[in-house]
């Protein structure tokens, strides 16, 4: 396998499949694998199509580092079943959406990101847009432990 396409998904893709985004970009970048490993966001909604993550993800993801400013807000759409080696998941509801509108033959590629953390039993990111700024720090938390993991695994896909 010469690259791996991956694309993290929530409901509207302005908080938690960004921030997934950014810290994921890090990490490959960092690991001299960005020719290898192409990494986006989308979401299951439409009601964000065209707008910058939310404006508290923004400043958290900023604290430690990572920018969200360029990403937009997008759908996922048919063309991405074939595009995408692996639909990597915020949650449950998250998973069964995407699994309604996926081609049986793709539907392998859907997995949950807290699959690949460890040291954390949560099995969902949880969605932190009608709480408070501590929620975007807990999903910071969450997708550098999985986003770790993840890379973990793919590393593993290209040397095989």
């Amino acid at each position: 396998m010469n690259s791996i396409a991956i694309c993290f998904v929530c409901l509207g893709n302005i908080c938690r499949s960004p921030s997934a985004e950014a810290v994921m970009r890090d990490l490959v970048e960092r690991a001299k694998l960005a020719g290898r490993i192409v990494v986006d966001s989308a979401g299951t909604g439409d009601w964000h199509i065209g707008e910058p993550p939310d404006e508290r993800a923004q400043k958290a993801a900023k604290k430690r580092g990572y920018d969200l400013s360029t990403l937009r807000g997008r759908q996922v759409a048919a063309a991405d079943f074939a595009r995408f080696d692996l639909f990597i998941v915020m949650d449950d509801a998250n998973a069964a959406a995407l699994t309604a509108i996926c081609p049986p033959e793709h539907r392998g590629k859907i997995r949950l990101l807290m699959e690949f953390a460890t040291g954390d039993d949560s099995r969902v990111v949880v969605d932190p847009y009608f709480g408070g700024e501590d929620g975007f720090e807990k999903v910071l938390d969450q997708c550098e432990n999985a986003c770790q993991g993840l890379l973990n695994a793919l590393r593993a896909q290209l040397r095989a």
